[in-house]
């Protein structure tokens, strides 16, 4: 594999990176030759079936059996058969066996589809599969959120499949065949947001009725006389013809019997058919059923594969047509059997969660198919777990399970269904009464989670964490844990050997734990350290004292409570005696961005280090002119240490304005790489120094870490690490000055992209315009929090109401909006008063009826901490997103009555949170491919990137959000390098990938639909590109609305579009409208608005109006000019345009002249009114969307070459732990990248 060598290279730095340890696996030849064993090549075996043509399959070596079977079950001629063996020269191939390992198989082979006999296993698969089949078009799975199906309505917008069908497409040169006008309520100004356009009806999802009904019989199951004549079970339908008969399914296959509704006769019926499919059978007895289930079946094939294959976690949609309830015998059977747990609670039926979760984890990793093998397994059980967790979160909250302490309070309540433990979000025994109570304990089990997260992804190995998914659902919150093997025979006390169970008051510690947990301190920057336990003696511990350490039955090292695994924020934490700045008090905000202040302090600290040894050399030469500036700098460095940040640019000034200090942080590069043995003194006291300015833990070497226990209430510290404490309290105060003084104000920069304009008046706008969107967040997120309580006290039966009249208090503009609760003839007079508190949480059932808009406002306010504020409008949608509606029109302003009935409630759907486990290997490559498209190797980049392709395959199956951003990467590399076809069918499949697996309306799908818009555009598909140009527009209207910074490059590239098909009058309202929304969060000063000027100069040019034209370009090249100097390109560019559009300007003014003169006389010199040529348009397309081509000369390029090796000969030298930021080329702003 090209560049394998340079790949591992980068794997090594990451490695040592990541785990602190330095070890990257294996070495350079052993990972080019795992890459290679992915990429054997794959062969051609012959499959012959019966009643079919025999045809021709591609293979390859590694895959199993079992995946050809799953190809056949989806073939349009082959998708009927289920219940078969695939056979090799008369032997049955094992399903669980890998290709390569079956001898005689080669190319050319013939592999037999031979009929087996059913079971009823088999017989209720075959029948799930063709419901399956007959539903394969319909959508109401994925708006129901089941079986893992999702929402994509690409197609629609593509006419279909975009890759074949795009090169037979019309070229698109006959400008009148397009049709540019946008709907209405897309257009700038328009202040329609109607919701039905958001998912739009696919003509092909109209039903093709192939069956009335098929469902079980009332007859099931067989009786004993039967299940010896082989019957298995008995099905009932209902043909398109209205004829209704009674069918057997038995070991042989399927045939009519003499059965009706009232009367059992399982004798077949005449004439007979036995058919080994079902299909076949309903083909002979429905001409109907034949014609559209082939149909069908040839509709579902054409259809994009991404549109069809299962996502590994459930996406969920938050509006839906209302569609009719349609009868559906897998459905129904579900529901009764393993969706409630009663297939769970039989003997053998059961998974054993926690042990899969260990074993997967346990599988070897010393090379990559290992390694891929073992993420695959831990990936796909996993989701499993995640989905099971939900099923039952969701039945726990419905009152669904038995508690296992069905005595106590039901907020003390916990379950166990389908071997996992099940806990609510309350702080029932004041463990967080000090915190904040139930508000606290809800928290805690997010914080719990992020520790589980970061210990799985350092995957220490004798270190196991439970399987974790935390589910909100109706307004509560559940932990759903896997269980320790035998943690329910005893007592809590007893069971844990390392940590506290009462917040630090009795600690123990454990030698292997500690082992243990010290590998995973580095990556995790965790400081080992000692407390007192309640006997005053000193205990050892390398976590946070909240961690329980406990050893199950089966002898694994578990840790569990792992909320307290990261340093609180001193923004949100007061604690006496601890003075903050008082800019930290007012800006705090709550994160857990330590690894961004480390990347700060270690820069920090190379630059001290380099300062310091230009200071010795600087004294060695005598030379005293340099030292005081020096000693200036080393000041300003130390005072940066103390809160005060420098941008990264002012860095890089720093380093140009001091003579030589580059070549000094190399020399302290190589110094920090060394061990320390071969360092003389002098050096040695550089490095000592450095460590001791930035806190380090180590005198030799930068190691920052944070001891978790530090302010926490309870815990006691030894007296003789007073010191060490006090350094530990020091740095956790200077990352919380970090946070506010540093990390916030750069997250806005780096949102804002430029700098912003210096008029106080302009920051006011820019800062306006910012703080709305922030106070639309933190409306949204008060009124979350009260919707989470005001759900707890409602019952099953008002859920519907009580949604709705919320909805109603929050965003109706009716005053008097009143709750429906339930008509009295459905209330019982004699309820059961003992059962009224089976709802977790239990009180008032029709509390939530007497909620009131002024009082739910009022709580807001509270909450929010600020006064009730006019701008609820903003956050009508973003609010909507929680909840399921029925996808119609609502009206907000009126006065006269509620917008919301319990009629638009359709479902309540959870909201689910569990770890994501990693493909470490493809991410390895993925990064790698980054870094060398970074430095401008394209090709061997683009090389990278499919390898971490094929592996993210190999790991994650087919869908997966790390495999849309590898797609979407790919895509704009092959845009680059010119093959615009293969840019155009990789981000097809990015765009499909995104809707199916983040949503239809996610952000990220929104630019996925501008990056497909901008290579359609390229392919020469232009009614494509507005298409879905227009489409992204609707979404960004419908979750942001007009008013944000995002929709300024959108109506950009829409305007360039339409200038492009010279829809001049059109393409001016949105050029203006993006140039009006840029001066709006960028101030008048800034580059983006001096390019959306003259995007608008152009297509005033092009309507030959000049004076409006000279007007906008003037403004941008006084901005140019002002920001970039006289002699920038840039400003060249746009001078050259002033005298090209006045030398226009005067020509259509004498013409004009001479028209008045001398009337239908006059000599005409003819003007030139060029329409805009599409590689223009397609170069400021480039331009606006971040792709810059530079033509680089033969000097340039040799420069660069000269540059690329010298950088590559010090990274050869051995740079330790540099970040990876800091090592990007200055090629960087050069090379196009994502």
């Amino acid at each position: 594999m090209v560049n394998g060598d340079g790949a591992h290279e980068h794997t090594e730095e990451t490695d040592s990176k990541q785990d602190g340890n330095g070890e990257a696996d294996g070495g350079e030849e052993s990972n080019e030759q795992e890459v290679i064993v992915i990429q054997d090549t794959g062969f051609t075996v012959k499959i012959q079936a019966p009643g079919t043509e025999p045809f021709d399959l591609q293979v390859s070596p590694q895959e199993m059996v079992q995946e050809i079977h799953q190809v056949l079950m989806d073939r349009e001629d082959t998708c009927h058969r289920t219940c078969f063996s695939l056979q090799l020269d008369g032997n049955v191939l094992d399903n669980f066996a890998e290709l390569k390992s079956i001898e005689g198989l080669q190319e050319g082979s013939v592999l037999k589809v031979v009929e087996e006999p059913y079971t009823v296993r088999e017989a209720r698969i075959h029948v799930r599969h063709i419901r399956d089949l007959l539903k394969s078009l319909d959508p109401s799975d994925a708006y129901n959120g089941v079986d893992c199906n999702s929402l994509s309505f690409l197609s629609i917008f593509t006419d279909g499949d975009l890759g074949e069908t795009g090169k037979r497409k019309k070229k698109g040169n006959e400008m009148e065949q397009i049709d540019c006008t946008p709907p209405e309520h897309i257009l700038p100004g328009s202040k329609e947001r109607p919701l039905v356009p958001l998912q739009p009806q696919n003509k092909d999802w109209k039903p093709m009725q192939c069956l009335k009904v098929l469902t079980m019989s009332g007859w099931n199951p067989p009786p004993g006389n039967r299940k010896m004549h082989g019957d298995l079970m008995y099905l009932y339908i209902v043909t398109v013809e209205e004829r209704h008969v009674s069918v057997t399914a038995s070991t042989r296959g399927f045939y009519l019997n003499q059965s009706t509704t009232y009367t059992f006769n399982p004798k077949p019926a005449n004439p007979s058919f036995l058919s080994h499919s079902l299909v076949e059978l309903l083909s002979q007895i429905s001409p109907a059923f034949k014609k559209n289930f082939t149909a069908l079946q040839k509709k579902r094939v054409q259809r994009h594969p991404f549109e069809r294959i299962a996502t590994p976690f459930q996406v969920y949609s938050w509006t839906a047509p209302q569609v009719d309830h349609a009868m559906d015998c897998v459905r129904a059977e579900d529901a009764y059997t393993s969706r409630l747990g009663y297939e769970e609670h039989i003997p053998g039926q059961t998974r054993d969660w926690n042990e899969e979760l260990q074993t997967t984890r346990e599988l070897p990793r010393k090379n990559l198919p290992e390694r891929l093998l073992r993420e695959r397994a831990i990936f796909k059980v996993h989701s499993d777990f995640a989905a099971a967790a939900t099923r039952g979160a969701m039945a726990v909250i419905d009152g669904n399970v038995m508690a296992i302490n069905p005595g106590e309070e039901t907020r003390m309540q916990m379950f166990i269904w389908n071997n996992i433990f099940f806990s609510l979000g309350f702080d029932v025994r004041d463990h967080y009464r000090e915190l904040g109570g139930d508000a606290a304990a809800h928290a805690a089990p997010t914080n719990d989670l992020n520790g589980v997260r970061a210990y799985s992804g350092v995957d220490v190995e004798g270190l196991y964490t439970l399987g974790t998914v935390v589910v909100d659902y109706r307004g509560y919150r559940v932990t759903a844990q896997s269980i320790i093997p035998g943690i329910l025979e005893r007592e809590q006390e007893q069971s844990v050997i390392y940590g506290s169970i009462d917040f630090g008051k009795t600690v123990v510690s454990h030698g292997k734990y500690l082992e243990l947990l010290e590998k995973t301190s580095r990556p995790l920057k965790v400081q080992r350290h000692s407390v007192l336990n309640e006997k005053n003696d000193t205990v050892e511990l390398c976590s946070s004292v909240e961690c329980k350490g406990i050893i199950g039955n089966d002898g694994r090292h578990y840790i569990l409570d792992l909320l307290r695994t990261f340093p609180p924020d001193l923004n949100f934490l007061p604690v006496d005696g601890v003075e903050l700045s008082p800019e930290c008090q007012r800006l705090g905000f709550p994160a857990k961005a330590c690894a961004d202040y480390i990347k700060v302090t270690y820069l920090l600290f190379m630059k001290m280090a380099a300062l310091q040894l230009m200071q010795h050399k600087a004294n060695r030469d005598s030379n005293k002119t340099d030292t005081p500036a020096i000693t200036e700098t080393s000041e300003t460095l130390t005072e940066s240490k103390n809160g005060e940040c420098k941008g990264p640019l002012e860095g890089k000034e720093l380093e140009e304005s001091i003579p030589g200090l580059a070549q000094a942080k190399e020399l302290a590069e190589t110094l920090v790489a060394e061990d320390g043995s071969s360092i003389d003194p002098k050096s040695r006291e550089v490095v000592l120094n450095a460590c001791k300015a930035v806190g380090s833990i180590s005198d030799t070497a930068f190691d920052i870490r944070f001891n978790p226990d530090i302010f926490s209430p309870g815990v006691r510290f030894p007296e003789e690490s007073a010191d060490d404490i006090q350094k530990q309290k020091q740095l956790l105060k200077d990352a919380a000055a970090f946070l506010v003084s540093c990390q916030v104000p750069t997250l806005v920069r780096h949102h804002d992209h430029v700098k912003l304009p210096d008029e106080g008046l302009c920051v006011a706008k820019v800062m306006k315009a910012q703080v709305r969107i922030g106070i639309t967040e933190l409306i949204t997120r008060c009124a979350k929090h009260i919707f989470k309580t005001y759900l707890q006290g409602v019952e099953l039966s008002a859920l519907s109401a009580a949604v709705s009249h919320f909805l109603n208090c929050f965003l109706s503009s009716f005053p008097d909006a009143v709750a429906h609760l339930p008509p009295d003839e459905l209330v019982s007079r004699r309820k059961n008063r003992k059962r009224r508190n089976r709802v977790p949480g239990g009180g008032d059932n029709t509390a939530w009826a007497s909620l009131t808009p002024s009082e739910l406002w009022k709580n807001i306010a509270s909450e929010a901490q600020m006064t009730a504020p006019s701008l609820y409008r903003m956050v009508i949608i973003t609010f909507l997103r929680l909840c399921f509606l029925k996808r119609c029109e609502y009206n907000f302003d009126s006065r006269h009555k509620p917008a919301f009935t319990e009629e638009d409630i359709l479902n309540i759907f959870p909201v689910v949170k569990h770890v994501n486990p990693k493909a470490t290997d493809a991410f390895h490559f993925f990064q790698s491919g980054q870094a060398k498209v970074q430095q401008g190797f394209l090709k061997e980049g683009c090389e990278l990137i499919n390898e971490a392709l094929n592996l993210f395959n190999n790991v994650y199956g087919a869908m997966h959000v790390e495999i849309c951003s590898c797609l979407r990467l790919l895509a704009r590399l092959n845009y680059i390098l010119g093959d615009h076809p293969e840019a155009l069918s990789n981000q097809q499949k990015a765009v499909l990938m995104s809707e199916r697996v983040l949503g239809i309306e996610h952000p990220n799908t929104i630019q996925e639909y501008m990056h497909l818009a901008l290579y359609c555009f390229a392919n020469n598909q232009l009614s494509t590109a507005l298409k879905l140009l227009y489409r992204a527009r609707y979404l960004m209207l419908l979750i942001c609305g007009e008013d944000h910074p995002e929709m300024a490059l959108l109506d950009s590239n829409i305007g360039l579009v339409l200038h492009g098909v010279m829809e001049y009058d059109l393409s001016l309202r949105f050029l203006e409208n993006a140039l009006t929304i840029n001066t709006k969060y960028h101030g008048p000063r800034s580059l983006k608005v001096a390019l959306s000027h003259h995007l608008v100069a152009r297509v005033y040019e092009s309507k030959a109006e000049f004076r409006s034209a000279l007007q906008h370009e003037k403004e941008g090249y006084t901005i140019y000019k002002n920001q970039m100097g006289e002699a920038h390109e840039k400003t060249k560019e746009s001078s050259e345009y002033l005298k090209y559009l006045t030398q226009q300007a005067v020509a259509l003014q004498r013409t004009m002249n001479e028209i008045y003169k001398n009337g239908s006389n006059a000599s005409i010199m003819p003007l030139k009114f060029t329409a805009p040529s599409m590689a223009t348009i397609l170069d400021q397309l480039n331009i606006i969307n971040g792709i810059i081509f530079i033509p680089l000369s033969p000097k340039d390029l040799e420069n660069l070459k000269a540059e690329v090796q010298r950088r590559q000969q010090l990274q050869e030298l051995g740079k330790g732990e540099e970040p990876a930021e800091d090592r990007s080329l200055e090629l960087e702003d050069k090379i196009p990248i994502d």
